[in-house]
């Protein structure tokens, strides 16, 4: 009896052992299931992304030329105030001329003035000068305003003789409208048949 409790006591150890070791096995390839051999980890690794080293050529600044400063053209002070001055030096150097009634024609006076006046524009080459035509009171609008051109037209002919330029010199007829003198006698008269010369640029 008792060689037969031994037995099964044996047996039933044997059976407990062998069921034991049977699971540790299972455990093991189990737990080895999830390991990943080294190999194939190098494979599954994304690259590492290599940045781009700059090269000398991307990283060096250009230098940009210094801008230029723009020269300004407007005349200073010192020079505008030159130019008033000339051109008021030469307006005062230019004289008027008068003419009889009615008459666009030059007198002998007349055409020793204008030849003054050509002098002084000869040394001033830069200016311009309009001719304005007058006449007196008498006679419609419409016949004092064509006379007051046929007198400033005398005058620019005679003064392009004397070697002005035609290009400097323009003409403008105010007829009876512009008088210099008010009055209504033959001395006032006199003094408003005229031609008078403008500096209008300098």
């Amino acid at each position: 009896m008792l060689k037969y409790v031994s037995f099964k006591t044996v047996f039933v150890f044997l059976v407990a052992a062998f069921m034991t070791a049977g699971c540790a096995k299972q455990d093991v390839v189990k737990k080895d299931e999830g390991i990943v051999p080294a190999t194939v980890a190098k494979k599954l690794d994304p690259p590492k992304s290599v940045e781009p080293k700059a090269s000398a050529t991307t990283t060096k600044q250009v230098a940009t030329p210094p801008v230029a400063q723009a020269t300004s053209t407007q005349p200073t002070s010192a020079q505008q105030s030159q130019n008033a001055s000339s051109k008021a030096e030469l307006q005062s150097a230019l004289n008027k001329i008068y003419f009889d009634f009615d008459s666009a024609n030059l007198s002998e006076s007349s055409r020793n003035t204008l030849a003054k006046n050509a002098a002084a524009l000869a040394k001033e080459a830069a200016s311009k000068i309009r001719i304005e035509g007058n006449c007196d009171e008498r006679g419609s609008a419409e016949y004092n305003l064509a006379l007051g051109e046929r007198r400033a037209n005398a005058a620019q002919q005679y003064l392009v003789t004397m070697g002005v330029k035609q290009d400097r010199l323009s003409i403008l007829s105010y007829g009876k409208e512009k008088p210099s003198v008010q009055g209504s006698d033959e001395s006032v008269w006199a003094k408003n048949r005229r031609d008078e010369f403008v500096v209008v640029t300098k």
